[in-house]
C-alpha cells in the first residue's frame, strides 16, 4: 500500500479537533486513507442505500449506534445528519471523535457551515503526489507516460489502462456527481463544456470566449466551474496582486487536477500522440503546478500560489507568496534550457528586487546562476531546500 503524506497531518487534525472532514476528488483515495488511520474506528459508508435511508429516516437514532464515533464516509449525502452531529460534539470531550469524507466540498461545506463551524478541520486529499508513487518504486520513467497514465490511485491500485479509467471516471462523473451538485438539465452540453475547457488548460479564464464556444451564457460558464472546482476536477490560479507599477492582468488561469483527465478529454490515448501534440507544454506545466498545489494539500497548508503576467506580456508561471516574500516559478517542458528561457524571470526579478527564482525544466541538466536562478528538473525539486 501506498503511504499517503496526509496521513501525518490527519492524525495531528484529528488529536486538535473533535472532527475532521477530508474531502477531495472522488477516488482519491480518501476512503483507503482513513479506514487506515482510523481502523480502531466503525467504517460506515452513506453511498449505501439501506443505510443511508436510515440515517435519514431517524438520524438521532443512527448516531447513537456510534458513541464513540465513526467514520461516515460520502456524509454530504444526507445532510439531516450534520444538525444531530453538532450535538453530540458539543455534549463531548473527545478529540478525532467523528472523521466525515466527502467528494463533493459544496454541498458538504454547506452543511459544515450551517451546523459545525468552529467544532471541525478540513483536509483536501488530491490523487497520488509524485514523492508518494516515487518512494513506492511505481513512478513512471518517462513524464509522457506520467502525464497520460495520471495521478488516480485506480490506475496504479487495479492496474487499468488509464484511457479506459479515465473515460469512464468522466462519464461517472458527469451522469452522477454533477446531478448532485446543481441541476443541469443538458448533460451532453456540459460534457462539452469540459472538452473545451480541457483545452484551455493552463491559460487565463476568458469567459466571454468560452460562453460563445459552449453555447451557453456567461452566468453559466460561471457556475458550471464552479460544479468543478467543488468536485474537484479543476482548480483556478488566481493572479498575483502586486503589479510592481505594470498593468498586470486579472482573470484567473485553470488547471486539472489530474493530467490523465486532460489527455482523455482531449482524446490522447498514447504517448506518440501526447509527444507532438501541440497542448503538451501546458499539459507538462499543469503537472508541474498541480504537484506544488498536493504538497500545500497534504500538508494543511494555505494555497499560497499564483502566477504574474503583465499587459504586455511577460508572464511567471507561479509565484509563491509566503508571507509577503515572493519565490518567482519558471516552467518548461523541453529537456534543453536556452537563454529566453530565462527571459520573463530576470524580468519580473529586476521589477520585484527579489533575488531569487527557480526555472524547473524536463532535462537533467542543473545549474545555479550568479543572479540567483537556480535551474533543476521538476522531479527533483525539493521546495524547502529553496524557499
Amino acid at each position: 500500500m501506498i503511504t499517503r503524506t496526509a496521513t501525518q497531518k490527519l492524525q495531528q487534525l484529528a488529536s486538535t479537533f473533535k472532527a475532521v472532514a477530508v474531502t477531495g476528488a472522488r477516488q482519491s483515495g480518501k476512503t483507503t486513507l482513513v479506514k487506515e488511520v482510523f481502523s480502531n474506528k466503525p467504517y460506515v459508508s452513506l453511498e449505501s442505500p439501506d443505510v443511508r435511508n436510515l440515517a435519514m429516516s431517524d438520524p438521532r437514532g443512527f448516531l447513537n449506534n456510534y458513541p464513540n464515533g465513526a467514520v461516515l464516509d460520502e456524509v454530504q449525502r444526507v445532510p439531516e445528519l450534520f444538525s444531530y452531529l453538532q450535538e453530540l460534539l458539543d455534549n463531548s470531550r473527545q478529540k478525532g471523535m467523528f472523521i466525515l469524507t466527502g467528494s463533493n466540498n459544496f454541498l458538504l461545506q454547506q452543511n459544515i457551515t450551517q451546523t459545525l463551524a468552529g467544532r471541525i478541520a478540513y483536509l483536501n486529499l488530491l490523487p497520488f503526489a509524485l514523492d508518494e508513487l516515487s518512494s513506492s518504486g511505481i513512478l513512471p520513467d518517462n513524464d509522457n507516460e506520467l502525464m497520460l497514465k495520471g495521478f488516480y490511485p485506480p490506475v496504479y491500485d487495479q492496474d487499468i489502462p488509464s484511457p479506459d479509467w479515465c473515460s469512464n471516471y468522466i462519464r461517472t462523473y458527469v451522469e452522477r456527481d454533477v446531478r448532485q451538485i446543481k441541476a443541469i438539465p443538458d448533460l451532453l452540453a456540459f460534457d462539452r463544456f469540459m472538452r473545451l475547457l480541457a483545452g484551455r488548460n493552463g491559460q487565463e479564464m476568458n469567459y466571454a470566449s468560452l460562453s460563445i464556444e459552449a453555447g451557453v451564457d456567461a452566468k453559466t460558464v460561471t457556475s458550471w466551474l464552479g460544479v468543478l472546482e467543488s468536485s474537484f476536477i479543476i482548480f483556478l490560479l488566481r493572479p498575483h496582486h502586486q503589479n510592481f507599477n505594470k498593468t498586470v492582468v486579472k482573470r484567473p488561469k485553470v488547471y486539472f487536477h489530474d493530467t490523465a483527465l486532460v489527455c482523455s478529454l482531449l482524446g490522447i490515448t498514447n504517448t506518440i500522440q501526447l509527444a507532438t501534440h501541440p497542448l503538451r507544454g501546458a499539459l507538462f506545466e499543469g503537472m508541474v503546478v498541480t504537484e506544488l498545489y498536493k504538497r500545500r494539500a497534504n500538508l494543511g497548508l494555505p494555497i499560497n500560489l499564483f502566477y504574474w503576467r503583465s499587459k504586455a506580456g511577460q508572464e511567471v508561471d507561479v509565484i509563491i507568496d509566503c508571507g509577503g516574500n515572493l519565490y518567482p516559478i519558471e516552467i518548461k517542458s523541453g529537456m534543453t534550457v536556452h537563454p529566453e528561457h530565462l527571459r520573463n524571470l530576470r524580468y519580473w526579478m529586476r521589477l520585484s528586487d527579489e533575488k531569487a527564482g527557480v526555472l524547473l525544466h524536463a532535462g537533467v541538466a542543473t545549474q545555479r546562476m550568479s543572479d540567483g536562478i537556480e535551474v533543476i528538473n521538476w522531479r527533483k525539486f525539493r521546495e524547502d531546500d529553496w524557499v
